[in-house]
């Protein structure tokens, strides 16, 4: 027989699920837009991270009223409490994205910058999104070291990239203080969103195991 608590979450696995693939999709596309100094993106962006937060809320109010209706208890609560911080690490996707095009629109246009050490960190961080949304979709642990040890990579690449920016620039290279400001602030924002890559694989340790985040 299914439980009604079964049912309620399913119900925000689902909505869940939903924010998993318009976050990342969110996220991409801030990306592709700085990339090619393509600004006309900011309104969509815009809406799906006003959608996440949104969406962010239904999972709150949803998990709270099942918490109040039927009292869950061990593997149960763990999944209510770690829906509630992955709905919250799902919006926050939705607001690194926009703050990356509100950085291309208040610097831009930056077409001649030297844009590699943020592509080159954004392949990273995409690729953790997309393990830990699959760890996720499929309660697979097996996952999770691979994300902390990219943690780790995306960490020395962003010490790597602001050593790099404040060194001197040759003459005869090209020179704007807004392709350092630009980059510094998109790989901050990637350098964020690494990190709740990595809650992701917190919140997934947790409900399998009910142990805390393996990294502390």
């Amino acid at each position: 027989m299914v439980r009604l608590l079964d049912l309620g979450l399913t119900k925000v696995s689902s909505i869940l699920f939903d924010m998993a693939s318009l976050a990342e999709g969110t996220v991409s596309k801030a990306i592709t837009s700085y990339k090619d100094d393509d600004n006309s993106t900011k309104k969509q962006i815009f809406e799906s991270s006003a959608k996440l937060r949104f969406l962010q809320d239904e999972v709150s109010e949803l998990c709270i009223e099942l918490i109040a209706r039927f009292q869950p208890v061990a593997t149960d609560l763990r999944s209510i409490k770690s829906c509630m911080e992955l709905s919250y690490v799902f919006s926050r996707f939705g607001r690194y994205a926009y703050d990356i095009i509100t950085v291309l629109e208040i610097l831009g246009p930056l077409e001649l910058c030297d844009k590699s050490s943020v592509m080159r960190m954004s392949k990273l961080v995409l690729e953790m999104m997309d393990l830990g949304i699959s760890a996720f979709r499929l309660r697979d642990n097996s996952l999770l070291a691979k994300i902390y040890e990219m943690e780790e990579m995306v960490d020395v690449l962003y010490r790597k990239s602001m050593r790099e920016s404040t060194q001197i620039i040759p003459s005869d290279s090209y020179s704007d203080n807004r392709c350092n400001i630009s980059a510094a602030l998109v790989l901050k924002y990637l350098e964020r969103i690494s990190d709740h890559a990595c809650y992701i694989a917190d919140s997934v340790n947790y409900i399998e195991t009910g142990m805390a985040s393996p990294r502390r």
